[in-house]
Order: structure tokens, then C-alpha cells, then sequence
């Protein structure tokens, strides 16, 4: 959810003209912000599906939501347009609702599981009840039979299986692809409406009044970027160390990537000067860098959906 802590008023009233290069660099910011604002919605309805968030780690969501906290304080600091700062909060807000949510269903559901321990604890009062044995170690001739057709069904029932979990991974890549796209027509079309009521108009290669919040900046910048690329470690480790990614939404990482895609791409689209990039290299690295983590995460969950379905057809 990186944000550009960049001043971009020149102070001059001659338009700009759009060139391609900076019609690109709008649509590709366009939907990148459009990305961060749906980015956490996949996951909040996952939780809510599961009626859990075990699968969350939650050092990855305070370190993120940390990094978040950075931009909107640079952003009110540095004195950018209400717009941008409305979106910093709007980011810290979503960080906040998704964190609830997190500790919301850790606490229900440890209450829930010391409920049904105290439950199922056996009563040391209770008088043991003597059973009947029968010739067949107290098994009838029926629990014997159904005990061996649930064993000639089982090869059939994991199959079934298999076939079923294909299915479903087939629905939630289809479901995921047309959510990309949907995602980018929203910000293409985003951005037309914002050009054409003028809310949104190409900026010149040089900004004046820029060198006196650089330096700030780029102190932020960097911390807001070391917070995002800490953020995933321990959502990594966390599923290294369960072995699953069951529980996680890929639409919610598939998004991540996409906007630190297009986010990063829109910076190097309105100019690839050497001060400027240098200028730009915080937000850089927090957006392009992260992509690798986003990736990482990603064949996690080829991996390890792959040894689940070897698990299924072994049991």
C-alpha cells in the first residue's frame, strides 16, 4: 500500500500536454489504487467463510498495518492533497477492520475450544458402565461387514475427492482471473473519468517545490518499505512451518502483486531520469521489492495444495 509522498503542484498554470508515456503512467497508478482499495475485502470474506483467521499471521498484519501508519503520516506531514491523505486513512482503517477481525475469531474460538475441553471431560463420579462382549471382541456381524465396505469405498471416496478439489481449484482461478480484470477495467475506467473531469492532469518531468520534502520523504519512504518487505515474513514462515495455505485468499496476494506491479510500473512510466528514480528508489523497493515475497507466497500454495491432494489420495 505503498504512497507516493511526492508534491506534484508546479506552482505553473500552462497545462501539460498527455503523452502516452504519461497516459500510462496514470492508468497503471489508477489501478493500482484500485488494487489497495479491494485488497483486503478477499480475505475478510475468507475469514468470515471459515469462521476463522488462524491462517493469518498476525505479525505480518501489524507490521503492515505499521507501514501503513508511515504514509499517512508523511502524507498529512508533507502537506499532499486531501485526496491522497482520505486514501492513507482508508488503508489504515482496512488495515484495522482486518486486524479486528483476526483477534475477533482467535479469542471466539479459544473460548469455544476451552468450552467443549471442559465439556468432554470425563465425570471422575460417574460409575463405569460394564458392556457385553460377544464372540467377535464385542463387534457385531454388521459393524464387521460395514467396517469392510467403508474399506472397499475408500479408494472410490478418494478419488471422488480429488476430482471435487480439482473442480473447485478450477472455479476459484476462473473467479480470480475475471476479478483481475474486473479490477483493471474499474481503474482504467477510473482513470478516464478522472482525466476527463479534470481531476487528474499530467505532470510535468520537473516539479518545483520538490526539494523541500525530498529528504523527508525518503526517510519515510524507507521505513514505510522496510515495513513491507518485513510484513510477509512471517506469513511465510508461519506457512512453512504449517505446510498449508489453507485458509489464506490467493485473490488477496494475486492483488498485492498486481498493484505493487502497476504501481511500480507507473513510476518508472512517467520518467526514468536519474533523479527522479533516485528520488523514487523508497517506494521502489517497498513495491517492486515485495513482489518477490508475493511470489514466494504463491508457490506456497502450489506446494503445498499439491501434498494435500497426495495426502487425500493416500488416506
Amino acid at each position: 500500500m505503498d504512497i507516493m509522498l511526492r508534491n506534484r503542484s508546479t506552482g505553473s498554470t500552462e497545462p501539460v500536454p498527455l503523452t502516452p508515456r504519461e497516459a500510462a503512467s496514470g492508468i497503471l497508478g489508477s489501478i493500482s489504487l484500485t488494487c489497495w482499495i479491494f485488497l483486503l475485502v478477499p480475505q475478510l470474506i475468507e475469514n468470515y467463510r471459515n469462521g476463522s483467521a488462524e491462517a493469518v499471521s498476525l505479525a505480518f498484519l501489524f507490521v503492515w498495518f505499521v507501514g501503513d501508519v508511515t504514509n499517512l503520516i508523511g502524507a498529512a506531514w508533507a502537506g499532499l492533497v486531501p485526496v491522497i491523505v482520505a486514501i492513507a486513512v482508508y488503508f489504515c482503517i482496512a488495515d484495522g477492520v482486518l486486524i479486528s477481525q483476526c483477534l475477533y475469531y482467535k479469542y471466539r474460538n479459544a473460548r469455544h475450544e476451552a468450552h467443549r475441553r471442559r465439556s468432554s471431560t470425563p465425570d471422575p463420579t460417574t460409575p463405569l458402565l460394564g458392556r457385553r462382549m460377544s464372540d467377535n471382541g464385542g463387534l457385531s456381524s454388521s459393524s464387521i461387514n460395514d467396517g469392510q465396505q467403508r474399506r472397499v469405498s475408500q479408494p472410490e471416496d478418494a478419488l471422488a475427492k480429488i476430482v471435487e478439489e480439482t473442480e473447485s481449484g478450477r472455479q476459484a482461478w476462473t473467479k480470480n482471473v475475471l476479478s483481475v480484470i474486473a479490477i483493471c477495467g474499474i481503474g482504467a475506467a477510473g482513470w478516464v473519468i478522472a482525466w476527463q473531469t479534470g481531476a487528474w492532469t499530467p505532470a510535468p518531468q520537473e516539479h518545483d517545490g520538490e526539494k523541500d520534502m525530498v529528504a523527508g520523504a525518503q526517510v519515510l519512504g524507507y521505513a514505510s518499505a522496510l515495513c513491507y518487505l518485513s510484513a510477509r515474513l512471517p506469513q511465510i514462515y508461519k506457512n512453512y512451518r504449517e505446510k498449508s495455505c489453507e485458509g489464506l485468499s490467493l485473490l488477496f496476494f494475486i492483488l498485492s502483486l498486481l498493484g505493487n506491479l502497476t504501481y511500480g510500473a507507473g513510476i518508472l512510466c512517467h520518467s526514468t531520469a536519474r533523479d527522479y528514480v533516485i528520488t523514487n528508489i523508497p517506494w521502489l523497493i517497498g513495491s517492486l521489492g515485495t513482489m518477490v515475497e508475493d511470489v514466494t507466497i504463491f508457490g506456497q500454495f502450489r506446494l503445498y495444495a499439491a501434498g494435500q491432494r497426495q495426502f487425500s489420495a493416500v488416506a
